[in-house]
């Protein structure tokens, strides 16, 4: 430092002159301006060199943070994984709502909170509609809302409508064999989720998203869709009878010999569905779109339609049976309707 402020800048000033005479004093002031501008620029260089060291530690620092949150995250995962071998419902329900809440948080455990809401609802609500004391011979409107009757898989599936909003990697999620009766899934995004062989029993799915979800032999009698989507759905020997599907999007649904007997379909959009050798007795297909849909082999016996329904080009509507009536004019407010899951279901008119 002495050599570079001392004997540094008289080298410069000579080199300059060149040899030329000049006063002392003239010499003195350029040997200081060299000075002061050396100066400036080791001041700069310390500057530059406290701002790099600064950003390395604020990287550091960062990278300990981060690690000390993930420690933290995976440790409350393991602790609200525990939570749910409790014998102790709020306990489990305790560590759902953990799960549900680390979910929100970090994308990187998301698929893994999923599947282990899937699996919980698989193996605390398995669903088998054969042998003997079977759930599946027990009347619907003797059956409590999954709120009721099982507080901590409600929580399960809440949660996991709600996380299927956000992007995943994995997007199959099974709950296929699950015993989902009265369950309250509205509003809830359940896409591209296996539903196969389910029991959705009177369930209330108003305005949820089912797009391209799997419900092949599904039971979803008296189940309420009324403006849901079941866009590109495989609904494919189904048992819907008595559903109510009222304004729902059912674009490209695959109800291949699905009972759709007393099915409410009333202004659904069911543009390129495929219903063959569907049965729709008794259906109400009032206002419904069915301009593009695949209707070989469909039963439509005492099925109601109106001046609104718009069939394929070419169908016979009359000649299936199909009677034709008023149109019911708006529909009511979901707001002045009791909730789907405490109502009390009617008997079907049609034979089993």
């Amino acid at each position: 430092m002495g050599a570079l402020f001392v004997v540094v800048p008289g080298v410069v000033v000579d080199h300059d002159l060149a040899g030329a005479a000049v006063a002392p004093q003239d010499r003195l002031s350029a040997v200081n301006d060299v000075r002061t501008t050396l100066l400036q620029v080791v001041g700069g260089l310390v500057v530059l060199f406290g701002a790099y060291a600064t950003w390395r530690q604020l990287r550091v620092s960062q990278e300990g943070l981060r690690a000390a949150q993930l420690g933290y995250v995976t440790d409350r995962f393991s602790r609200a994984v525990d939570q749910l071998g409790s014998d102790k419902p709020d306990v489990r329900i305790g560590g759902l709502h953990a799960l549900w809440q680390i979910g929100e948080q970090s994308a990187r455990d998301r698929d893994a909170v999923l599947s282990i809401q899937a699996a919980y609802l698989r193996t605390h609500l398995p669903w088998t509609s054969t042998g003997p004391g079977s759930a599946a011979n027990v009347s619907i409107n003797d059956v409590a809302p999954l709120e009721t009757r099982a507080a901590d898989a409600q929580v399960a599936l809440t949660a996991l409508g709600v996380l299927c909003q956000h992007p995943r990697d994995n997007p199959w999620l099974n709950l296929s064999s699950t015993d989902l009766r009265r369950a309250d899934c509205d509003g809830l995004w359940l896409p591209e989720i296996n539903f196969d062989r389910s029991c959705l029993e009177a369930a209330g799915l108003y305005h949820a998203n089912l797009t391209q979800s799997s419900l092949v032999s599904a039971n979803l009698r008296h189940a309420n869709f009324t403006t849901a989507i079941l866009r590109r759905a495989r609904c494919v020997l189904a048992d819907l009878r008595g559903a109510k599907l009222v304004s729902a999007d059912l674009r490209d649904t695959d109800f291949t010999e699905t009972n759709l007997r007393e099915a409410n379909l009333r202004k659904a959009d069911a543009r390129g569905a495929v219903f063959r050798n569907a049965d729709l007795r008794m259906a109400d297909l009032r206002g419904t779109d069915l301009t593009t849909a695949d209707l070989l082999r469909v039963r439509l016996t005492d099925a109601l339609a109106s001046e609104h329904t718009r069939w394929p080009s070419g169908f016979d509507h009359a000649g299936a049976g199909v009677i034709t009536t008023e149109d019911p004019g708006p529909e009511p407010s979901p707001l002045l309707q009791p909730p789907t899951m405490f109502w009390q279901v009617p008997p079907l008119s049609s034979a089993p």
